[in-house]
Formats: C-alpha cells, sequence, structure tokens
C-alpha cells in the first residue's frame, strides 16, 4: 500500500455532513471564529446557555490540530512543576496543575453526556527519559507532585521498564495513571454534532474577511456577508492571521508531525506497549507516540518547526520513521502507512492564554496540550460571554511578544538549532 499523506484519523473517521453553503445570519449574539476544539466546545456552551452563535471555520470542522492530533489528553502542562513552581510559587502552581486535571474530567464529561463514540480510554501516560539524567529529572517530579500538588504518580527505572515499555532506548519511565487517549478525528466530529444539536450555527469554507468594532459590538465580514454580533470569540490558535494581528503577534505557529504504521499484530503491539499507554519522551525536539485503536504505531515529533508542506511532510515522515526504528527496531518489516503534519500555536512564555483583548475573546496557544485544555478553555469562555461565571486559571497573566514579530517565525531555524544543541549536551 502506497504512503498515504493523509491523517490517518480524518481517513478512518465518519465525515461530517457538510457545513457549507448555509445562508448567514445578520445579526447573532456571539461569533466564534475558528472550527476546533476551543470554538466548537464554546459553540456547544453558549447554545445550551440560550444564546444565538454563529460559528466560522474557514475550511471544515476540526480541520486544524484537532483532527490532526496525537489523541492524547494529558495532564499538567507544557512546563513542567519544577518550572511551575519556580515561576509562581507553590499556590499558583498549585491551581495550574490542578486546573490540568480540570481539563480531562470536562473531557469525559462532555464525551459522557453527549454521547460521543471517540475510542477513548482513561489509560495513563508514561514520561519517558531520554537521558540518565533526565531520569533523576523525572524523581524530583514525582516527589514534587505527591508533596506540593496530592497528585500520585511512580517511577519505573530502566531495568523494570519492560513491562511498560518494550525498549531499551529511554533510561527510565514516570507513569500517570489519570491521563487518557482518543481518537481525535471523532471527538471534534462528535463535539460538532452536539453543538448543532443544541442548537449552534455552524458554518465552514467561510473565513473571516474583516473584523470591526460597531456600536453594540462587532462587524464580522466574510465573502458570504457580514454578521453583526455583540461578542466575538477567536479560538485560531495555531492558524491564527491577519484579521486578528494583536492575537497573531502573540502566537508562535509551529508544525508537528505524524507517522501511523500499517496495523501491528496482537503480540507485538502488546510487546511495545503493554498497557496502551499515552507517551512522550523529555527531548527537546521530543517523540510522542501510542497505539491507535486498531493497533497502529502512531508516532510524532517536532521534525520540523515550520507548518506543514507537503515537502516538509515527506521529509518528516522519514526523519519521524528514523526514530520510530531507533526505539522500536520491531517495526522495520512493518511499514508507514499514513503522514501528515498539524500546526501548533505556542505562545512566547508556552503557556495557554484566554481572557478579552481590545473586546474580543480569546482562547489559544496550547503548545501540543490542546485536546482537553481547549475543550476546558472553550466552554469556561462562553461562561463568560453568557454571563454566567467561568473559570480561566490564566486570568491576568501577560500575554507577550516580541518586538518586530508579526507572526511570521523567522527565527525557528534558530531556535531550531539552539534545541538540538541542547538534546545533546543536557
Amino acid at each position: 500500500m502506497p504512503l498515504l499523506e493523509t491523517s490517518l484519523w480524518s481517513a478512518i473517521a465518519t465525515p461530517l455532513k457538510s457545513f457549507v453553503d448555509k445562508p448567514l445570519p445578520s445579526k447573532a449574539d456571539a461569533v466564534i471564529i475558528g472550527g476546533g476544539y476551543t470554538g466548537v466546545s464554546a459553540a456547544l456552551r453558549l447554545a445550551k446557555h440560550g444564546a444565538k452563535v454563529t460559528l466560522l471555520e474557514g475550511q471544515t470542522i476540526g480541520w486544524g490540530a484537532s483532527s490532526r492530533n496525537g489523541g492524547q489528553v494529558l495532564t499538567g502542562l507544557k512546563h513542567g512543576v519544577e518550572d511551575l513552581i519556580r515561576e509562581f510559587g507553590k499556590e499558583k502552581a498549585r491551581e495550574l496543575y490542578q486546573a490540568s486535571i480540570k481539563t480531562i474530567g470536562c473531557v469525559e464529561t462532555v464525551i459522557a453526556e453527549e454521547k460521543i463514540d471517540c475510542d477513548y480510554v482513561r489509560c495513563g501516560h508514561l514520561d519517558a527519559a531520554f537521558k540518565p539524567a533526565h531520569f533523576d529529572a523525572l524523581k524530583r517530579t514525582q516527589e514534587l507532585l505527591a508533596r506540593e500538588f496530592n497528585h500520585p504518580t511512580r517511577l519505573v527505572p530502566k531495568s523494570e521498564m519492560k513491562a511498560e515499555l518494550g525498549t531499551d532506548f529511554y533510561h527510565g519511565l514516570l507513569v500517570d495513571d489519570r491521563s487518557g487517549g482518543l481518537h481525535p478525528a471523532k471527538y471534534i466530529n462528535g463535539l460538532a454534532l452536539a453543538a448543532q444539536r443544541a442548537g449552534a450555527d455552524l458554518h465552514e469554507q467561510t473565513p473571516v474577511t474583516g473584523l470591526e468594532k460597531s456600536s453594540g459590538g462587532f462587524t464580522v465580514k466574510t465573502e458570504r456577508g457580514m454578521i453583526q454580533a455583540k461578542d466575538v470569540l477567536v479560538a485560531t490558535n495555531g492558524y491564527t492571521g491577519k484579521v486578528t494581528p494583536m492575537l497573531q503577534r502573540r502566537i508562535i505557529p509551529i508544525g508537528s508531525y505524524i507517522i501511523a504504521t500499517e496495523p501491528l499484530g496482537p503480540e507485538l503491539a502488546k510487546y511495545l506497549i503493554p498497557n496502551r499507554r499515552m507517551i512522550f519522551d523529555t527531548k527537546n525536539f521530543l517523540y510522542y507516540f501510542r497505539l491507535s485503536p486498531d493497533n497502529r504505531m502512531v508516532f510524532g515529533g517536532r521534525a520540523a518547526f515550520f507548518p506543514e508542506t507537503a515537502n516538509t511532510v515527506r521529509e518528516s515522515a522519514d526523519i519521524l520513521r528514523r526514530g520510530m526504528l531507533e526505539i522500536f527496531p520491531e517495526l522495520a518489516n512493518v511499514p508507514t502507512a499514513y503522514a501528515w503534519g498539524g500546526t501548533l500555536g505556542f505562545t512566547f512564555d508556552i503557556y495557554p492564554h484566554a481572557g478579552q483583548m481590545d473586546g474580543m475573546w480569546y482562547a489559544m496557544g496550547y503548545a501540543g496540550h490542546g485536546v482537553a485544555m481547549a475543550t476546558f478553555l472553550g466552554q469556561q469562555m462562553a461562561d463568560r460571554i453568557a454571563g454566567k461565571g467561568g473559570y480561566n486559571p490564566f486570568e491576568g497573566m501577560d500575554f507577550p511578544t516580541m518586538p518586530f514579530y508579526n507572526g511570521s517565525p523567522w527565527f525557528l531555524p534558530l531556535a531550531a538549532i539552539w534545541y538540538r544543541f541542547l538534546d545533546l549536551v543536557s
């Protein structure tokens, strides 16, 4: 079978019925820009609050990272707990970490309430130590999580690692049983159908071309017409563009790439990942991997920093396959069936951000931890818009940018060189 340069998840999910060519309303209580987890979750919540909400997606629902990610539903943030305590102190660090636990509960509640069939399982995750010194750091993390965050995890030394991971490549593991995994395309499709059932008005192939403040709110411009709205939520994450330049200057679009093999035999699958955990490692140029529900090895990483093109997908597929075989040489005779890329939204401080800027609501910047956090922040921003409270753990945090940055990340090649150097020496 030839390599398919498309997402495994989209290829095997039942496609949504099209939301194209529906008439646009002239008015709405709220307009949401972006049809990924953040936007669709917010649309569902606002519709349940009784708001007249219209969602505008420039491509198709879930077209971006929401249908192309690894499907890992993880505890924690991109920054480790030592960094959280160092930067914010123990009290705020506990709040931020606990917020990450709440996001997983949020996903589980939505799946249960809306009866979304997305292969969700609370399987836990493994943090794999790339170097012996990294295992020492995982020991400190395990101690801090137990002592300061009341969050139990356990360490697996290299000598006992085969019970969790069929490789000698790593130097020990941190096991967190609270994380989960799902089929990302089935999940976003289920969210969209739930939002539609609740009364949200969803539109595909409707890019926003302009956004202006007007009396009582905003005028949202598209090629198909204009909508007057009291509130606007920008939920574009790694695809944030020139329509919202203040946000574009604060988001760094970074490419992430994934390959998926042909299905493995059950014995080989059980040997490689016995407990079907979600896995990522401690490198800066990290790998993340898992088994799909049909026993494919799904293996991703920052093989290239730039957002996806046909060339970067092919080049990254080769890089990722070499990395996969370095960890799992048993897969040498298993062909790669799918290869794809997507664009993540990073921020300059590598924290998510949500709130209001120049009158617009926003939530973005998940840095690869977006399945749960995007769902959660979409809900919370919807509650804010509806006047129903809404909890924002990132309230009051500065949303930084860099002088002369306009959304085009010219510095990514330099960053890539630096992070590869760190992986060599630290």
